[in-house]
């Protein structure tokens, strides 16, 4: 069984082999992306093709994608990057590279943050849904940083109220476009489901209450170095805020970001990471801080956009 897929190919994705495009655009590893395009299974503008054929800006692209996996269990994978920041009987803190989720899901086949813990021996939470046992908050895919993971029952259960009455302290660092005016200021404007994109979020009437605080940390020629602290913690929510205000993050094309800006850096995603994470320890209620430094590619376009200026 497979499910057919139409859309646009977007402004970003313009000139990528077809193998990339469809692994970027649907979070397939590569050799998937290889198999579906070998079999036939992808076409643009109703002309299967090769995988190295290129795609443009535009045009309409039509894949067969494979049925999700029946099971949601967390698939015991060793994950390249990932750092274990703090472990102790009742939590273990990661500092999640990009290109990895923090879960399972139908639509992801590439590594996962607890298939990695699992594979390297750690134990996790059995609480919450199968595909995401011990899970008490996310990160998105291309976004880097601080994820806190439970390891005991009780944990899990206080982790989970704690980010539900929203007392755990969630810093971003992010690089915008441009200027934001005022230089610091909050964003408070519902988000839900985009409401032709099945793959975006937007500011949507009637969605649901989201609100984020930025400062500014360093103003550059062409960008602005943000320190993003949230109040609620709905998908995408840094991306789509920043990109309300006219200032997308750098490298995220999804939501508007200049394309050429993004190659010029060599950035493959939104810059962003979640650079510090704070609460009361779920064992014991100590208040205990966290904190990650960027990765190397956020590092690398940061320094590049500070030589510009």
């Amino acid at each position: 069984m497979t499910d057919r897929r139409s859309l646009s190919v977007p402004e970003g994705l313009d000139g990528l082999r077809l193998d990339a495009a469809l692994s970027r655009l649907f979070g397939l590893s590569r050799t998937t992306a290889v198999t579906i395009i070998e079999s036939g299974g992808a076409s643009v503008d109703g002309r299967v093709r090769g995988k190295s054929d290129r795609v443009l800006a535009g045009a309409t692209l039509e894949v067969d994608l494979p049925e999700p996996p029946r099971t949601g269990f967390a698939v015991p994978e060793v994950v390249a990057g990932l750092r274990v920041v703090h472990e102790d009987d009742d939590i273990i803190v990661v500092d999640k590279p990009v290109g990895v989720a923090a879960h399972p899901s139908g639509s992801w086949e590439g590594p996962t943050v607890i298939g990695g813990l699992i594979a390297a021996g750690h134990r996790v939470s059995t609480s919450g849904a199968e595909e995401r046992q011990g899970v008490v908050h996310r990160l998105d895919v291309g976004t880097s940083g601080l994820m806190v993971v439970a390891k005991s029952e009780r944990a899990y259960s206080v982790l989970k109220d704690a980010f539900r009455e929203r007392t755990v302290d969630k810093r971003y660092h992010t690089l915008v476009q441009g200027h934001p005016d005022p230089m610091t200021g909050t964003v408070d404007a519902p988000i839900d489901r985009h409401p032709t994109s099945a793959y975006k979020f937007a500011v949507v009437a009637g969605g649901r209450d989201s609100v984020t605080h930025y400062e500014t940390i360093e103003a550059f020629r062409h960008a602005t170095l943000l320190e993003i602290h949230l109040e609620t913690g709905r998908t995408h929510q840094i991306r789509v805020h920043m990109a309300a205000l006219k200032h997308p993050c750098v490298g995220d094309i999804t939501y508007g970001a200049d394309p050429t800006l993004a190659k010029k850096l060599k950035l493959e995603r939104q810059w962003l990471h979640a650079v510090r994470l704070s609460f009361a320890h779920p064992g014991d209620g100590r208040w205990v801080e966290f904190e990650s430094p960027y990765a190397p590619d956020l590092q690398v376009a940061l320094d590049q956009i500070a030589a510009m200026s």
